[in-house]
C-alpha cells in the first residue's frame, strides 16, 4: 500500500459519499418510495418491501461509516508532519479492513479454551461500498417496479370504473326487463374491479392486471346488452367515420414527417433522427368495416377502441418526429444567423481579423455548416466566439 494509492482512493471515498447521500435523499423523497412506507403492504410487495427496507438501512448505516473513515483519514492526513505510524494508520484507514460491520458473541458453550468470546466481521471501505451498491439496486428495483405497476395499471382501473359508472346510468333508463341481465354483468365486473383495485393498492408487485380486460369484457357485454342495435349501428357508424379521417390525418403526417426526415437526413448525426415505426393501420380498420358490413356490430366496439388508441398514437409519433426533426433545421438555422450577427458586429468594430477571434469564428462556421451537424458542439463553439468578442469589445472600451 503507498500513500499516493491512499489519497486517490480517499479522494474516491468522498465523491462517492456525496454521491451516495443525493441519491439516497433523492430515493427517500420520492413518492412511490413514500407511499410504499406509508400503507399496509401485503403479498410479494411486502416481502419485497422488507427486503428492501433491510437494503435501506444498510445504506443509512454504509454512508454514517465511510463518512466516519473519511474523517478518520483526513485528521490523519491534516499533521503537518505525519509519522511513520501516522501513514500505516491513513493507509490503514483508506485502504485496510477498517469498517466493523457486525459483532457477535459467542456462546460459553461454543468456545474453545482460547477462543475469543465475540467475533468481528470487518470489511474496507471498497468492498463497503460494492455491497452498498448492490443494496441500492435491490431498493430501487422494489420502489420502480412498484411506481411502475400502480402508473401503468391505475389509470386503466380508473378507466374501466369510469365505463362502468356510466353503463349503470345509461342502465337506469332501460326497460326493466332488459337491464336484468345488464346488471348482473356489471355486478360480476364490480367485483372483479374491486378485488383487482384492492389487491393494487396493497401489494402492486402481486396484482393481476390481466383481470382488467376481464372486467371490460363484462362491461363491453352490459353495454351491448343496453344498447339497441339501432342505437349501437349509429354510434359505431359515426365512431367509423372519424376513424377514417383519422387515417387521412395520418397519411397527411406521413408524408410531413418523411419530408422533414428527408430534410434532415444526413445533416445531422444518425441518433437524432427518428423513425417513427409501428403497423399500417388501415388493414385492421378495413377489417373492422367488414364487421360493421356483416352486420356483426356487437364485436366491433372493443376492437375500434383499440385501433382508436393506437392510430392516435401513432399520429402523436409522426407528429412529434415531423416537430423534432424541424427543430433541429430551426435550431441549426437560429445558430447560424447568431454566428452572421456576431461575424458583423466583429466587421463594425475592426475585428474582422483579430488573431483570436477568427478561428473561433471559423471553427463555429465549419461546426455549424459540417454533415453531420453536431447541434451542442455548434452552439458551444457559437458561444465561445461571442463570449470572446465581448470580452475582447469590453477590453477595448475600458483603455
Amino acid at each position: 500500500m503507498t500513500m499516493h494509492a491512499a489519497e486517490t482512493e480517499l479522494a474516491r471515498l468522498e465523491k462517492a459519499v456525496a454521491a451516495i447521500a443525493a441519491n439516497l435523499v433523492e430515493l427517500d423523497q420520492n413518492p412511490d418510495r413514500q407511499e410504499l412506507g406509508r400503507i399496509k403492504l401485503t403479498g410479494r410487495t411486502a416481502t419485497a418491501w422488507a427486503d428492501a427496507g433491510d437494503a435501506l438501512a444498510r445504506l443509512w448505516q454504509g454512508h454514517r461509516q465511510l463518512g466516519e473513515v473519511i474523517e478518520r483519514a483526513r485528521a490523519l492526513r491534516s499533521q503537518r508532519r505525519m509519522s511513520d505510524a501516522d501513514r500505516a494508520a491513513f493507509q490503514q484507514e483508506v485502504l485496510g479492513s477498517s469498517i466493523t460491520l457486525s459483532t457477535a458473541t459467542v456462546p460459553l458453550a461454543q468456545r474453545g479454551l482460547l477462543g475469543a468470546g465475540q467475533v468481528v466481521s470487518t470489511c474496507t471501505p471498497a468492498e463497503l461500498l460494492a455491497a452498498m451498491e448492490a443494496a441500492f439496486a435491490t431498493a430501487v428495483a422494489v420502489v420502480t417496479s412498484a411506481g411502475d405497476a400502480w402508473r401503468r395499471a391505475t389509470p386503466a382501473a380508473a378507466e374501466a370504473a369510469d365505463a362502468l359508472l356510466h353503463v349503470r346510468d345509461l342502465t337506469r333508463q332501460t326497460a326493466v326487463g332488459l337491464a336484468a341481465e345488464t346488471d348482473r354483468l356489471l355486478d360480476e365486473a364490480d367485483r372483479l374491479l374491486g378485488d383487482l383495485t384492492g389487491t393494487l393498492l396493497s401489494d402492486p408487485l402481486g396484482a393481476d392486471v390481466s383481470g382488467l380486460d376481464r372486467v371490460r369484457a363484462l362491461i363491453a357485454r352490459a353495454d351491448a346488452e343496453r344498447t339497441s342495435a339501432a342505437e349501437l349501428r349509429a354510434h359505431l357508424s359515426q365512431r367509423l367515420r372519424d376513424a377514417r379521417s383519422v387515417v387521412a390525418e395520418i397519411e397527411a403526417a406521413q408524408t410531413s414527417a418523411d419530408a422533414a426526415r428527408e430534410a434532415v437526413a444526413g445533416r445531422f448525426p444518425q441518433e437524432k433522427i427518428i423513425v417513427v415505426r409501428g403497423a399500417d393501420p388501415r388493414p385492421e380498420l378495413a377489417a373492422i368495416d367488414a364487421l360493421a358490413a356483416a352486420g356483426h356490430w356487437a364485436l366491433i366496439s372493443p376492437r375500434l377502441s383499440a385501433w382508436n388508441r393506437q392510430a392516435r398514437e401513432r399520429l402523436a409519433a409522426l407528429r412529434s418526429a415531423q416537430a423534432h426533426h424541424a427543430g433541429l433545421l430551426a435550431e441549426r438555422n437560429e445558430l447560424r444567423g447568431r454566428l452572421d450577427a456576431f461575424r458583423a458586429k466583429a466587421l463594425s468594430r475592426g475585428l474582422g481579423e483579430d488573431p483570436v477571434l477568427s478561428p473561433l469564428a471559423e471553427t463555429a462556421r465549419d461546426t455549424l455548416h459540417q454533415a453531420p451537424c453536431d447541434l451542442a458542439a455548434a452552439r458551444a463553439a457559437v458561444e465561445r466566439y461571442q463570449d470572446a468578442l465581448s470580452a475582447t469589445i469590453a477590453a477595448r472600451e475600458a483603455r
